[in-house]
């Protein structure tokens, strides 16, 4: 399945989380910045729930960034990938100082797009984390441990395009995983889409105040 872009997507996704959870659930919808929130906005508006966003930057392979080895959110820890730490031939520790760098742009990012608003607060509700596809799934993981974490009465992650590794790896993580297409081989999430524009930090404030 290929989609014709992200709010496309996040129509047809909304439709399957319409059923999932019901068509006025009021759930806080959190999307994963830049890419997730064209997606999440039409999921917000269908399902009539809040939208907001967790912040969270990917840890990636030294000189192949693009590589995930792990993944923060917010104020939360690193979480990272084992198997893929030892494909890489590097550890924890020595990935500090791409560690100190991601958590410095989280940093600018968290300023930038919530300025002095608080975090959401998922507790008791309702969570719907989004993203616009997941590759490695490492994002994605750090986004759900940190919503874990503020007890909230039911977690899902959904997405319009998954890999089916990341989707199966994820699924202790969330209490569902919903993803409408699982391709195998999956290559990369842009190649599911027809328009897969880079969005910049100026497209996430004009979403952020629509």
């Amino acid at each position: 399945m290929i989609f014709p872009n992200r709010a496309e997507a996040g129509r047809a996704l909304a439709e399957r989380l319409a059923v999932e959870v019901g068509d006025r659930a009021d759930p806080l919808v959190l999307a994963l910045p830049r890419g997730g929130l064209p997606v999440a906005g039409p999921v917000a508006r269908r399902l009539g729930g809040e939208l907001d966003i967790v912040v969270a930057r990917k840890i990636g392979a030294p000189g192949r960034p693009e590589f995930g080895l792990g993944a923060i959110a917010e104020d939360a820890p690193p979480v990272y990938d084992p198997e893929n730490l030892i494909w890489a031939g590097t550890t924890e520790d020595g990935l500090a100082g791409v560690l100190a760098a991601e958590r410095e742009e989280l940093r600018r990012r968290i300023h930038r797009y919530r300025g002095g608003r608080p975090a959401p607060a998922p507790a008791g509700r309702i969570v719907i984390v989004v993203d616009d596809g997941l590759a490695t799934g490492v994002t994605a993981h750090a986004a759900l441990r940190w919503v874990r974490g503020r007890d909230p009465a039911r977690l899902i992650l959904a997405a319009p395009v998954c890999a089916p590794q990341a989707r199966d790896a994820l699924a202790g993580e969330a209490d569902a995983v919903i993803c409408l297409s699982a391709p195998d081989p999956f290559y990369a999430v842009g190649r599911w889409y027809e328009d897969f524009e880079q969005l910049t930090d100026a497209d996430v404030e004009n979403f952020i105040m629509c």
